[in-house]
């Protein structure tokens, strides 16, 4: 990891506030669009290769949160990553999807849908997990190597699989 580029330091990148001692790995790239906003918390950490793109609206990453590698954010309504929160090696944190009514016309030109994710402080997401559009992940909830969240998680709790489904725990 290494700190945060010159670049950013001076604000140059439009729509990026940052925070202090922050750690960015080589290869991470921001998109941020005119209008958007990107808001790295104090002491964040972004692992190498993660990509964050911003369209509208913002994306807040909280203080000490941790994104592994290869994460991809991108948020056309907005996604709140809060305080300690953990996401593994490539996860997927996306707010939009694209509407497909039309079965005459390309996906791409249909309509998208946006609703904000939030992700709550001290959750983790496990590697190569995704969380779709519109939910929460609760403070302290885990979500399992490579499930896919289709509906909310409450905090403190464990979901996992494809769709993401509450996981027993072992001590029960």
């Amino acid at each position: 990891m290494r700190p945060l580029s010159p670049r950013l330091r001076r604000d140059r990148h439009a729509g990026v506030r940052r925070g202090r001692d922050i750690e960015v790995a080589s290869g991470v790239r921001f998109d941020v669009a005119p209008g958007a906003q990107l808001v790295l918390g104090d002491g964040c950490l972004i692992g190498e290769g993660t990509r964050i793109v911003v369209q509208a609206g913002r994306v807040e990453i909280g203080a000490e949160a941790v994104l592994g590698e290869r994460c991809t954010l991108v948020a056309h309504s907005g996604v709140a990553i809060g305080a300690g929160a953990q996401l593994g090696h490539g996860a997927v944190i996306i707010d939009f999807d694209h509407g497909f009514a039309d079965v005459e016309r390309p996906i791409r030109r249909q309509a998208l849908r946006s609703a904000p994710v939030t992700i709550g402080e001290g959750a983790r997401i496990g590697l190569g997990a995704s969380v779709l559009r519109g939910l929460e992940v609760g403070s302290w909830a885990i979500v399992d190597p490579r499930a896919v969240v289709t509906s909310d998680v409450p905090p403190g709790g464990h979901v996992g699989g494809v769709p993401a489904k509450p996981v027993a725990d072992a001590a029960t």
